[in-house]
């Protein structure tokens, strides 16, 4: 076939492109930039679609990123494909500083007591270290859910009481705080990218009626040569 890849991916490069892509992110970035400009559809609907991308972003769903901006981009009318791409706004690089924001806004917003691992990371500016303890939470928490799976097909006793924690410390105040960001984001991207998108798209139909009107000239003058 004319677009199959000669060098087939294994499933563990897979996933690790999808934490840090060949060339890094800077580059994957500006391959997303270009996808979504040349997007075949309205420049509102793809502006909308990439709204949703980045509103998405702002939320601790991991792993449900892509359904839920495809969700939303279905209700409020965007471009599924550019909600896709725009959820890759929320990315290693970014992801620190979204964590800091939308926890502490979570905490203060739900009127809780800042956890002590929370609060440290806050007051030392370590949003990476903050990061990487909150990676360990979430995949910790995966983990947790995996094993009380099973555990209600086998013998063994299911545990929600870490669960539990997760989800009032971490989760319950990101998902919260996230919203008001991610809103804030989301419109500032909608409303950067709306005239972008809307000369991208102008300046290329413009070229495309120039070469158009070359070949039509072409054609007429081949026509009028002697012989024809």
């Amino acid at each position: 076939m004319v677009f199959k890849r000669r060098d087939k991916r294994s499933w563990l490069r897979i996933v690790g492109e999808s934490f840090w892509p060949r060339g890094g992110w800077g580059r994957a970035a500006i391959y997303v930039q270009h996808r979504i400009r040349r997007l075949p559809d309205r420049p509102q609907r793809i502006a909308r679609g990439i709204f949703c991308g980045v509103f998405v972003s702002f939320s601790p769903l991991y792993g449900l990123h892509f359904l839920v901006a495809f969700v939303i981009a279905k209700v409020i009318g965007g471009n599924i494909l550019a909600a896709l791409l725009a959820t890759f706004f929320g990315n290693p690089i970014t992801f620190p500083f979204i964590a800091a924001i939308a926890l502490k806004l979570g905490y203060w917003i739900l009127g809780l007591d800042v956890h002590p691992e929370v609060a440290e990371r806050l007051r030392e500016g370590g949003a990476e270290e903050m990061s990487e303890g909150l990676m360990r939470k979430f995949s910790g928490a995966f983990a947790d859910l995996w094993t009380n799976l099973q555990a209600l097909f086998t013998d063994d006793v299911a545990n929600w009481h870490r669960l539990g924690v997760f989800y009032h410390e971490v989760f319950f105040p990101f998902l919260i705080g996230g919203i008001l960001p991610g809103l804030i984001a989301g419109l500032v991207a909608y409303y950067v990218s709306l005239p972008l998108i809307t000369a991208y798209q102008n300046r290329r139909q413009v070229q495309l009626k120039r070469k158009l009107e070359e070949i039509r000239r072409a054609g007429r003058s081949k026509i009028s040569e002697p012989g024809h």
